[in-house]
């Protein structure tokens, strides 16, 4: 089954840095300075502004980012239509794709496209949306995505109550015998990292926490490692 360039591991929790959090102006130093922080991934959101409220990267900036750095780009396509992109951003460099299930109407037919693609193939879902709806479609997924805040903007806080539905979702994984990673994505931080790993989170999305952090983006990564051991 082929997929990107990195292996999940199972006993591992990874830390995938936002570069909704960079500052744009500088977005390949951001990049190079996550380099050597013992992450594995950069999480790359695209905005529309049809699907949320803001506009952020597309095909030219992750091309960029393809060429300037050796990591894999795990792109989370908040858009309406994605479909008809998958194509552009995969030959754009994305080793991960991961769609919305609310705008999906048809979330098997394109997550099995995008695996086609040679890519792993994610699915996200927003707060209010029931955790149950990815059910039937866990077994063509690599990641599954619970998003903790409403989707649009950084630095927000995580909505509490969202991690139950990470729970239902490892539960259900777990009840399939699946190897589906279970993302968090939306205001983890140093304060609740830890809530999000016991819930049953397998990948932690953080932005603010990371590239805003006072010491520097490797102080932020170390931050969030040391409140998940404890």
């Amino acid at each position: 089954m082929p997929r990107s360039t990195w292996t999940p591991c199972r006993d591992a929790i990874r830390i995938a840095p936002s570069l909704l959090a960079a500052d744009f102006g500088a977005l390949t130093e951001a990049v190079h300075s996550l380099e050597g922080t013992g992450i594995e991934r950069l999480h790359v959101d695209v905005m529309d502004g049809v699907f949320v409220p803001n506009f952020t990267f597309g095909t030219d900036t992750v091309r960029v980012l393809k060429r300037e750095t050796s990591l894999p780009l795990e792109l989370h396509l908040m858009i309406v239509e994605p479909d008809k992109h998958l194509e552009l951003f995969r030959d754009a460099g994305a080793d991960a794709i991961t769609v919305h299930y609310e705008a999906c109407p048809h979330l098997h037919r394109t997550l099995v496209t995008i695996r086609e693609l040679d890519c792993r193939a994610g699915a996200a879902i927003v707060p209010s949306t029931p955790a149950l709806v990815l059910d039937d479609v866990l077994e063509v997924m690599d990641l599954a995505l619970v998003m903790t805040i409403d989707p649009g903007w950084g630095g927000q806080k995580l909505i509490p109550r969202t991690l139950r539905k990470v729970a239902q979702v490892r539960e259900e994984i777990t009840r399939q015998g699946l190897e589906t990673e279970v993302e968090v994505d939306g205001g983890v931080d140093a304060t609740n990292a830890r809530a999000c790993v016991e819930a049953g989170a397998d990948v932690l999305v953080a932005g603010t926490a990371i590239l805003r952090h006072e010491h520097g983006p490797g102080a932020g990564v170390a931050a969030i490692e040391a409140a998940i051991a404890g």
